[in-house]
């Protein structure tokens, strides 16, 4: 028996990372005034198909998809966005807007495993739905610098940012961008020469090395974007600056999904090999009319918690309770410990296990091996006087103590 390729078993000490980094996310977008939002891991298809773009190659080559026993192709989410666009439209989230959501659980991708890209992964994310403004974008890149700075990684990560434009503006690149790869169809990739009828802006996110070559001369979309378009970069950037969160424009950035509009980004590192994306995402206007409900605009981003934890400072992510080991002496004190514990578990902020198995002596040692900051020996003599001895296994002192004291001493 052997887990699926691509899948990761998260034991005590991983768990413990994932669990604070999710706490950490949590404390960040709550300060932030978002509220969580939980959807399905499955939805229709239609629901990744339609908003990822068919020629995507999320949809083209890396979703989880299958038929129901109602003969209904579902597929597990490979990203968080669409999901949630669909729980704004089902759920009649309009009335309510405007929205400010985070979310954090599994993905789905069909992709070859290596460092930092898995087939099963979590990220966490935000989305703000309802408000036009590069305000909001400069608030949502707020936060996911500040969640960065409070695990540690900030100076690990370098923010690469761009611009799509508006409609218009993207109507007229992609009229100059079709010119220009007309010229070399016969050389691009056989995706690209798909993408040049469907999406030819996905060209220059290809990965292949003839594609990645021709893409080096491209127009750039400076060029195609109107008055508005420029307008609103130039508002994000200077709102950026003046928060003092450094940035480096580039103009090949597109993002590997077709709903984007005006602003997208990345922060990327050198530290995690070729999965060098961290956090990314971007301003998606068009997505949830494309869905069939209203013009809503929206703005968001979503980082991998593998990724994350990978790239950490553990100091940032380690649990601040320490341990109490209660070591019983004999059947008494078994008893005796689990009803101490109890006490001490609901009176202080220690963590309390009661130690099993051998004797006091292999006790103590597995109280050692679990880094225990303090453990008490409790038999027969001790429940019958109520005073116990508090040892600090750092240093080796033991006090003894009545138990109102000891509450006393440890909190």
């Amino acid at each position: 028996m052997q887990r699926v390729r691509g899948t990761q078993d998260w034991l005590e000490q991983e768990s413990s990372y994932f669990r604070n980094m999710e706490r950490a996310f949590y404390d960040k977008a709550q300060r932030f005034g978002f509220g969580e939002i939980r959807t399905p891991i499955f939805e229709h298809s239609e629901v990744f198909h339609r908003t990822l773009g068919e020629t995507s190659d999320v949809v083209s080559k890396e979703t989880y998809t299958f038929k129901d026993r109602s003969d209904e192709s579902l597929t597990l989410r490979p990203e968080g966005t669409a999901g949630i666009a669909r729980a704004f439209i089902s759920e009649g989230l309009a009335q309510k807007i405007p929205l400010k959501l985070y979310y954090c659980g599994p993905m789905f991708r069909y992709e070859r495993p290596q460092k930092g890209r898995l087939r099963q992964f979590h990220q966490i994310g935000v989305e703000v739905l309802g408000i036009e403004s590069y305000l909001m974008d400069i608030e949502c890149l707020q936060l996911g610098f500040e969640l960065l700075k409070s695990i540690g990684i900030e100076k690990k990560c370098n923010l690469l940012l761009n611009t799509l434009g508006d409609v218009d503006s993207r109507a007229q690149y992609r009229t100059t961008l079709v010119a220009y790869y007309e010229k070399y169809k016969n050389d691009l990739s056989a995706d690209s020469k798909v993408r040049l009828e469907r999406n030819p802006l996905r060209i220059l996110d290809s990965k292949d090395e003839g594609d990645k070559k021709i893409n080096s001369t491209a127009p750039k979309l400076e060029g195609s974007l109107n008055d508005a378009s420029k307008a609103y970069f130039d508002s994000l950037i200077n709102g950026l600056t003046a928060l003092g969160i450094q940035f480096e424009k580039s103009s090949q950035l597109v993002r590997g999904l077709d709903y984007y509009t005006h602003t997208v980004f990345e922060f990327v590192t050198t530290e995690l090999g070729a999965q060098g994306t961290v956090l990314a995402g971007g301003r998606y206007d068009g997505l949830i009319e494309t869905m069939g409900g209203p013009r809503t605009p929206g703005v968001g981003w979503a980082a991998g918690v593998e990724r994350l934890v990978e790239l950490a400072d553990k100091s940032f992510l380690t649990d601040d309770l320490k341990l109490i080991a209660l070591v019983p002496a004999d059947e008494v004190g078994e008893i005796e410990s689990l009803r101490l514990a109890s006490q001490l578990r609901s009176e202080t902020r220690y963590k309390v296990e009661v130690i099993y198995g051998g004797n006091v002596g292999k006790k103590m040692k597995k109280a050692s091996n679990k880094n225990a900051a303090y453990s008490i020996i409790v038999g027969s003599q001790e429940a019958e006087k109520k005073e116990f001895g508090l040892k600090n296994m750092a240093t080796g002192e033991q006090v003894m103590l009545p138990i109102a004291d000891l509450l006393t001493k440890l909190r």
